[in-house]
């Protein structure tokens, strides 16, 4: 037996895929994939097939056209075309997670597409498709334009490479947010958001290991964002802001040896930040009363007043953009 990819436009009414099927049936070619990709001039059906050794190119193609097929596009397959589209894109997506800079191979294994340029920022291209072009914005700066002879591109396949595109986009987006960080003492950090691979990182940081669960949350909340400061891959210092509604609850936490080094404020500076393009009113930080160190870091933040305190803890409202930092209710701490 042999694999053959086929693709064939059929009328989108009722029982016409049913009939090219059968039509392939009756000459025991066996159907192991199929897409349909709806356009403008019908049902684009896309298979892969295992076909009688014996069996030709033309008689795949009268087999499809006695299946009332239109258009036909006929062509060997390999192995590894057995894997169905969904896990084909979605290892091409984490592909881009570690090499960014691979999205023109990811169109063109997409899209089985022949030839794939890209153009730089400042030419004049329309991002758009036809049968045998499509352009497509790069999100590093330029266009890429992807060309494939034949079979015509659709409308799924120009959105499956778009969705392609955005994933890259992401990944560049966070890459863009990360800061290195230089202490006075010469030493460098990278600061960035946390992602679900921090999760070890950000136990060892902790001197009493935090639940599965709640170190879950810590890392990625469901509402807000966390920030790390790492050397050398290490994670030494981690803020984390939770937002309900317009409020934010600031928490902040730096290994021992890293401390007094201006760590803990570059961190909260960033968060108000975040805070400040999120819209929100207020951010609150709870602090122990003799938590020095803490309380100045806060003050240089822009606290102001003395806070609302709860036996030994004290909650004081940091100022986001401009506002002042009034105290005011909070949610109750969760873990």
């Amino acid at each position: 037996m042999a694999l053959w990819r086929i693709r064939a436009t059929v009328d989108d009414r009722p029982g016409y895929l049913s009939v090219l099927t059968a039509s392939l049936a009756l000459r025991s070619v066996n159907i192991l994939a199929v897409q349909v990709h709806t356009t403008e001039g019908g049902a684009v059906d896309d298979f892969l097939v295992d076909a009688p050794d014996t069996m030709s190119e033309l008689e795949l193609q009268t087999a499809i056209a006695r299946g009332r097929g239109r258009d036909a596009f006929v062509i060997r397959a390999e192995a590894q075309g057995l894997a169905d589209q969904p896990t084909r894109a979605l290892t091409l997506a984490g592909r881009l997670v570690h090499d960014p800079e691979a999205l023109g191979e990811a169109l063109v294994a997409l899209l089985d597409a022949a030839e794939v340029r890209w153009r730089p920022a400042g030419t004049v291209v329309l991002h758009g498709y036809d049968e045998q072009h499509m352009t497509l914005i790069d999100p590093a700066g330029g266009t890429y334009e992807v060309m494939r002879p034949a079979p015509a591109f659709t409308p799924a396949e120009y959105a499956r490479a778009q969705a392609l595109v955005e994933v890259s986009a992401a990944i560049l987006r966070r890459g863009a947010e990360q800061t290195t960080l230089l202490l006075p003492d010469g030493a460098e950090l990278l600061v960035r958001e946390a992602t679900g691979d921090d999760l070890e990182g950000v136990r060892r940081l902790h001197a009493q290991s935090p639940s599965e669960a709640r170190l879950r949350r810590l890392v990625e909340p469901a509402t807000g964002v966390t920030l790390l400061a790492t050397a050398q891959d290490k994670v030494v210092a981690m803020a984390t802001l939770r937002t309900e509604g317009d409020l934010g609850e600031a928490s902040l936490l730096v290994q021992d040896a890293w401390q007094r080094r201006g760590i803990g404020t570059a961190l909260l500076r960033r968060l108000l930040d975040w805070a400040e393009r999120a819209d929100l009113e207020a951010v609150v930080a709870h602090v122990s009363a003799d938590n020095v160190a803490m309380l100045r870091t806060l003050r240089r933040l822009g606290v102001t007043g003395p806070g609302r305190r709860d036996g030994a803890l004290l909650s004081l409202t940091l100022p986001v953009g401009g506002r002042p930092g009034v105290p005011r209710e909070t949610p109750a701490t969760s873990g």
